[in-house]
């Protein structure tokens, strides 16, 4: 995509969708950070079901703590990878605790070092969180970058190089949302669907499905 197609691009997906937040739900910094590492390998919906109960009695590291690791379980067991989440979260929260005093810190370095904290997730608590300038590379944004040809990479750090380079203002701040929902509701892993996308003509892909299927058939 050239400099003008990457701006309408946004432009179009900004004018669709004016204030795009994560589909996850936290009610604070810390919060924020456990459903993120709670959603690798797992649907927002399907972290979003498990963490409501628990939200609701666990809104800081030291009440996770005291909770413990069996209870987090009891919790999250409907999550891919629960085992080894809790055991993740609890080491995450006593950190917080003994480092940080209880507060979650601001900067990408001090975030990774929280276990099951990697790039992304932190990438994510600083964008949604601080409302810092980052770009969450998870499978909907690295195959949208790919696919569309607006960031392409072997690799999530090299598609989120590209769109640290490639991504304007004033679109910098919400960039990786709408790429996200994008890929999530739109550009889809299995088939896109290009008959109802606003970016299509923008887009590099060859393959594109520029009509719905089945539509106009009779029964």
């Amino acid at each position: 995509m050239t400099k003008d197609q990457i701006f309408e691009f946004f432009r179009r997906l900004a004018e669709d969708n004016p204030a795009p937040e994560t589909e996850l739900e936290y009610g604070n910094a810390y919060q924020l950070v456990v459903a993120v590492a709670l959603s690798a390998q797992a649907t927002d919906v399907g972290v979003n079901k498990a963490t409501r109960a628990l939200f609701a009695k666990v809104k800081t590291p030291q009440q996770m703590i005291n909770l413990g690791e069996e209870g987090l379980k009891e919790h999250i067991k409907t999550i891919g990878l629960f085992n080894s989440k809790a055991k993740n979260v609890i080491a995450l929260s006593q950190l917080l605790v003994d480092e940080y005093g209880g507060e979650v810190p601001d900067s990408r370095e001090e975030l990774v070092k929280l276990p099951g904290v990697g790039r992304k997730t932190a990438n994510v608590v600083l964008n949604c969180w601080f409302g810092q300038e980052t770009f969450a590379v998870d499978t909907h944004i690295f195959r949208v970058g790919n696919r569309t040809g607006l960031a392409k990479g072997k690799t999530p750090d090299h598609v989120e190089a590209k769109l640290e380079k490639r991504v304007p203002q004033p679109f910098r701040l919400h960039a990786h949302h709408w790429l996200i929902l994008h890929g999530r509701y739109v550009c889809k892993a299995r088939q896109p669907e290009c008959w109802r996308c606003k970016v299509q003509d923008l887009c590099s892909y060859r393959k594109k499905v520029l009509q719905e299927p089945g539509r106009g058939r009779q029964n």
